[in-house]
């Protein structure tokens, strides 16, 4: 099994099979991951967001159903949002 030591390393996937083949044949070095939830934590920033009361009320109602905290959902869309706005 190889070791992946940099996020370089890791190509992009034509097909989820791809992507299935590449991990059976490799795996993240754990200070890898580690290094990058530190980093996510410094480099965190709050922003105030204004939005409609029932807005809310339904984002949260869709984030229990998927057993996620409100916020970290959010972020999920706005990072999907800017992968497929990158590609």
């Amino acid at each position: 099994m190889n070791v992946i030591n940099y996020w370089t390393e890791i190509p992009r996937f034509e097909t989820e099979e791809d992507e299935a083949r590449f991990w059976s044949e490799n795996r993240l070095d754990i200070r890898l991951m580690n290094g990058s939830l530190l980093k996510a934590d410094r480099e965190s920033t709050t922003v105030t967001l204004r939005m409609d009361p029932r807005m809310l009320a339904r984002i949260k109602r869709l984030a229990r159903m998927r057993y996620l905290n409100y916020q970290s959902m959010i972020k999920q869309w706005l990072s999907e949002r800017l992968e497929k706005e990158n590609s």
